[in-house]
């Protein structure tokens, strides 16, 4: 059974990957920016993923673990509209995105990349999106979109390197999932979601690292 850093894990797909691991007998260190409503058997841990402090804090706390799984699920959705009606989010909103979702993705890995190098394989997961993909452009939403594609752009980068530790790494487009982000209209429930996703990391390797994938193993 693994040992797994799962960051966003108080809600929405976060939640239900916690829930998930817990329930097929991995252990499971959980994330959150507050106190956190996680499941009993699973360790808690504070974190802001685009707070530098609050990283550093994380390093400290695993620096005498080692983990086998580092999955980067936190993220948040601003600025929804399109440059049509001009809500296409504030300056501020704008630098929150791109600060999780990116910068957070990148420190948090490197936070954990020590505990994930005492072991002789690990596996980072980052969860982004279809909709940072250049096949997939559909407007509106642009620094999410923006900011999912440079997720991406990091796990590749990232797969190239930690390759030569025996690291692999993936990314994952989770599915549009009914949670508070998704809304109530999305097509796949938080379980079904969380459980592909696990699939999906279960059976990356170093063969296959670098892999772009929805939750239902589409490429």
């Amino acid at each position: 059974m693994a040992r797994i850093l799962i960051t966003g894990a108080g809600r929405g797909v976060g939640r239900g990957l916690v829930e998930t691991a817990l329930a097929a007998g991995h252990d499971v260190v959980g994330t959150t920016r507050g106190t956190g409503d996680l499941p009993p058997r699973a360790q808690h841990l504070p974190l802001d993923v685009a707070d530098p402090a609050s990283q550093a804090a994380l390093a400290t706390a695993l620096s005498a673990q080692s983990l086998d799984w580092v999955i980067c699920n936190a993220g948040v959705l601003t600025g929804r509209g399109s440059l049509l009606n001009g809500d296409t989010g504030t300056p501020e909103e704008w630098r929150d995105t791109l600060m999780t979702n990116i910068a957070g993705v990148f420190w948090t890995i490197l936070s954990a990349l020590p505990a994930l190098r005492r072991l002789s394989q690990g596996k980072v997961a980052i969860i982004s999106s279809q909709l940072g993909s250049s096949t997939f452009a559909v407007g509106k939403n642009y620094s999410y979109h923006a900011s999912k594609a440079a997720a991406l752009n990091l796990g590749l980068n990232m797969a190239t390197e930690l390759k030569t530790v025996g690291i692999a790494v993936g990314t994952y487009h989770p599915g549009w999932v009914k949670t508070e982000m998704g809304t109530a209209r999305a097509e796949i429930s938080v379980e079904e979601s969380a459980g592909g996703l696990m699939d999906r990391i279960t059976a990356l390797s170093l063969e296959t690292t670098g892999c772009f994938e929805t939750w239902d193993g589409r490429a």
